[in-house]
């Protein structure tokens, strides 16, 4: 469960939830069958499919040097009728 970093929850996410599809950012060099496998082998439930999209990194300011945070990948994973993911902990920032 290394790839999976944690659970979002936002108002599209928790809106998908009625769909059986959960949402969760996850390390961005880690590929779709990897969180498959890790899903499937963790949570004990079946995927049917997976959506993914990079999200850009964020812009700070360190004095007049603009860095900016790593980027991620969110996925979104659909699982089969019946099966269900118990709530991740959401991170607080």
């Amino acid at each position: 469960m290394d790839g999976i970093k944690y659970a979002v929850f936002t108002e599209k996410s928790i809106r998908l939830l009625g769909n059986n599809q959960y949402t969760s950012n996850v390390e961005s060099g880690s590929t779709r069958t990897e969180i498959k496998h890790w899903v499937e082998l963790f949570f004990g439930v079946k995927v049917i499919a997976m959506n993914s999209h990079r999200l850009p990194g964020k812009g700070r300011r360190m004095g007049p040097i603009m860095r900016h945070t790593m980027h991620y990948r969110r996925m979104i994973i659909t699982l089969q009728p019946g099966y269900s993911i118990p709530p991740l902990i959401e991170k607080r920032t």
